[in-house]
């Protein structure tokens, strides 16, 4: 009787770590595959379309709504829209004292969808692991014989991409 209680604790405990990776898994998981795509797209394309963004968004107000309550969609959704008009207005006022786009409309989109992903808090880590990644390649990039001027265009999606997806990890380890 006694190995029969063991091995249906066992069953029960298991299952309940399935389904908290689930929870963690799934949402997680289509969010990398999201991020996979903004990245070849802005890569083939030089923009980040907005049914993307706003699939980036839904699953992250999806993932609230069942890891914590509507409540905090609701705010993530007010705090997302406050990032978006933040960085749009930084990227008119760059357009006007450079007249060249230093962040597509794109960029800034992902990056309100991101904000209720990470929070905004999370948002200058993102954007800290984004230009970090950017400086990097661009580095490469000129490392390797290619000419890289003030003008030069280098896709910033994959980055803020590759920013979305490390930030949650790195929220993590930071505690």
């Amino acid at each position: 009787m006694r190995h029969d209680v063991r091995t249906r604790y066992t069953c029960h405990v298991t299952m309940h770590i399935g389904y908290e990776a689930l929870y963690f898994l799934a949402p997680y998981g289509a969010l990398y595959v999201l991020c996979c795509a903004v990245a070849l797209i802005d890569l083939r394309h030089g923009i980040i379309p907005d049914w993307l963004n706003l699939a980036v968004a839904a699953l992250g107000l999806a993932n609230l709504v069942v890891t914590e309550c509507a409540a905090a969609s609701v705010s993530a959704i007010v705090m997302a829209c406050l990032v978006g008009v933040l960085f749009w207005l930084l990227q008119r006022l760059y357009f006007r004292l450079r007249h060249v786009n230093g962040l597509g409309l794109g960029d800034v989109k992902f990056l309100a969808a991101a904000t209720i992903w990470v929070g905004v808090a999370g948002v200058p880590t993102l954007l800290l692991i984004a230009a970090v990644a950017a400086l990097s390649v661009a580095g490469g990039l000129q490392l390797a014989g290619h000419e890289m001027k003030r003008r030069t265009s280098i896709p910033f999606g994959p980055f803020l991409a590759l920013g979305l997806i490390a930030t949650p990890a790195v929220q993590s380890w930071l505690g």
